[in-house]
């Protein structure tokens, strides 16, 4: 069943949000956990749950998160759009409060009205890997993954499911 039959995008923003304090717990729990456990876990988690979502119906990474890009993905993006990476930097980004490069504006200048990305095949490094739960060491990305509970319907599932195991309540 998909994620998105089961949740709104609202639903979705109220349950990170009343959630968010047992997440925290739970976090300080999961430091704990032997890393290749946990990657074991989260990874079969989210391999399942993306299994059986299409992202398309959502997009909502795409629409309120701004990926940073680094060289590589400017160079990509210039050369997929056939313009220079100057004109690419002046036309789409920003340098934030850290001096990285980010969208001057969201949702994200690629989507489409379907939620398809017109750029998908040249997408930056932060979009092909979100939301990074497939990653080696999830331990690191913690605290991001809490975040995330408020933009991804399956990270929350996810930090549901670690929760119903590794959790106090």
């Amino acid at each position: 069943m998909d994620i998105f039959t089961e949740m709104s995008l609202n639903d979705l923003n109220e349950l990170a949000n009343r959630d968010k304090n047992k997440f925290r717990l739970l976090i300080k729990s999961l430091k704990k956990i032997r890393k290749q456990e946990l990657d074991a876990f989260v990874h079969n988690l989210h391999h399942r749950y993306f299994s059986d979502t299409d992202c398309l119906q959502c997009a909502n990474c795409c629409k309120s998160l701004g990926p940073m890009f680094n060289n590589h993905d400017i160079s990509r993006l210039s050369k997929y759009l056939r313009i220079k990476p100057k004109d690419f930097t002046a036309t789409y980004l920003k340098q934030d409060e850290d001096g990285d490069y980010v969208f001057q504006s969201m949702p994200c200048p690629f989507l489409m009205d379907d939620n398809y990305c017109m750029a998908y095949h040249a997408r930056p490094k932060a979009c092909r890997e979100y939301p990074h739960t497939d990653k080696v060491n999830f331990q690191q990305i913690l605290v991001l993954s809490l975040k995330s509970t408020e933009t991804c319907p399956v990270v929350y599932k996810i930090m549901e499911a670690l929760e119903a195991k590794y959790g106090n309540g």
